[in-house]
């Protein structure tokens, strides 16, 4: 069947009121655009409203990618930052919503940029930019971010992410351990909790797959060191020259 048929009948099925998650017109007009097919390996099941599988990363289902670009908002000329991009389809929607040059992406997978960025140059998207990144660290050299969309959980936002947002951006991500909702939170500090979720936890230099050495603690250590920095006084924060 034609491909272009098949993504009307996804954003159908997502428009309608027996699911009733996408509501806005322009994410619908962008999903109908992009050819999802590109993106998975099974081209047969594309366009069904499931999660696929491809290098070790989750291409997210129809109506989960709807829910993130909605809360996302993105308008034509944002600068937006895709964190987690996978294999490259939320970031393809969102070129459509903001136009491509405006549309950054990190993974932490070499691989999945590797795919990503041949699966977005097969659909029609080569002017966004994808690079091999820690997405806890976001891209400071392209910053500010209108809009920054992070596809892993994480307890609390990442610093970086925050101070990356741009006057009046909103960063959406998946928040909590094992209990997660999706977040919306402003540059200015507000959240706003939009329903329950659940996604793979947001990864940090050598929790990769494929990683020499897989360290759960990174994260932590940085936490700490500067908690550390914060609490020492007196002559814990001035230099002595013992000469």
């Amino acid at each position: 069947m034609d491909p272009a048929v098949l993504r009307e009948d996804m954003v159908d099925s997502l428009q309608h009121e027996t699911k009733a998650v996408l509501r806005d017109d322009a994410v619908a007009v962008a999903m109908r655009e992009v050819p999802r097919h590109e993106f998975v390996d099974d081209r047969r099941t594309a366009y069904a409203d499931r999660d696929h599988e491809v290098l070790g990363t989750r291409v997210l289902s129809p109506s989960v990618a709807a829910r993130l670009l909605q809360a996302l908002s993105p308008e034509p000329g944002d600068s937006v930052l895709v964190v987690g991009a996978g294999v490259g389809y939320t970031a393809a929607v969102a070129a459509e919503l903001a136009g491509e040059t405006n549309v950054h992406a990190v993974d932490i997978a070499r691989p999945a940029v590797y795919a990503a960025r041949e699966n977005l140059a097969g659909a029609g998207y080569e002017g966004v930019l994808i690079d091999c990144r820690d997405g806890s660290r976001g891209l400071p050299e392209y910053a500010p971010f209108d809009r920054i969309l992070v596809e892993a959980a994480a307890v609390e936002p990442p610093r970086p992410l925050l101070e990356q947002l741009a006057p009046g951006g909103r960063l959406v991500i998946p928040l909590g351990a094992h209990r997660q909702h999706l977040a919306v939170v402003s540059a200015e500090g507000s959240r706003e909790e939009l329903g329950r979720v659940s996604f793979d936890p947001l990864l940090v230099d050598g929790e990769q797959t494929g990683a020499i050495e897989r360290n759960r603690t990174a994260r932590e250590d940085v936490e700490y060191a500067r908690r550390r920095a914060d609490r020492r006084r007196g002559w814990e924060l001035d230099w002595i020259d013992w000469e």
